[in-house]
């Protein structure tokens, strides 16, 4: 397996936290190209590249949603001021994205039971 994190700090996630700046404080990047098609949480600087690059991905009543992750398939996942994790419907930066999560905390913890399921 050659599943990859840095993980920079372990405290619980609040509501009232779960912006990408916490997902950065607690996990740098992560590379997991062997659960299912493979999953990358991108490290802060491409991230604020894509976000230059491409600007914030286009979720209604989001002012801003940054692209934060992606999977194998090429689809992206972003959050957005209201907390919620979204996952492109295909693997573009400018089509529909759906709630995959309800906060970054159910994205971490559904990723951690895929990587569980995965072993």
């Amino acid at each position: 397996m050659r599943t990859t994190a840095c993980v920079l700090s372990k405290p619980q996630l609040s509501p009232t936290r779960e912006r990408p700046t916490t997902l950065y404080w607690l996990i740098g990047a992560a590379s997991l190209p062997d659960v299912d098609s493979g999953y990358c949480i991108h490290s802060p600087a491409p991230a604020a590249e894509h976000f230059r690059e491409y600007g914030p991905a286009p979720i209604d009543g989001e002012p801003i949603a940054l692209v934060f992750a992606s999977d194998g398939g090429g689809h992206l996942f972003a959050i957005g001021f209201s907390g919620q994790v979204r996952k492109s419907t295909t693997a573009s930066w400018f089509d529909d994205f759906e709630v995959t999560a309800s906060s970054l905390q159910e994205f971490l913890e559904q990723l951690g039971r895929r990587i569980a399921n995965h072993t």
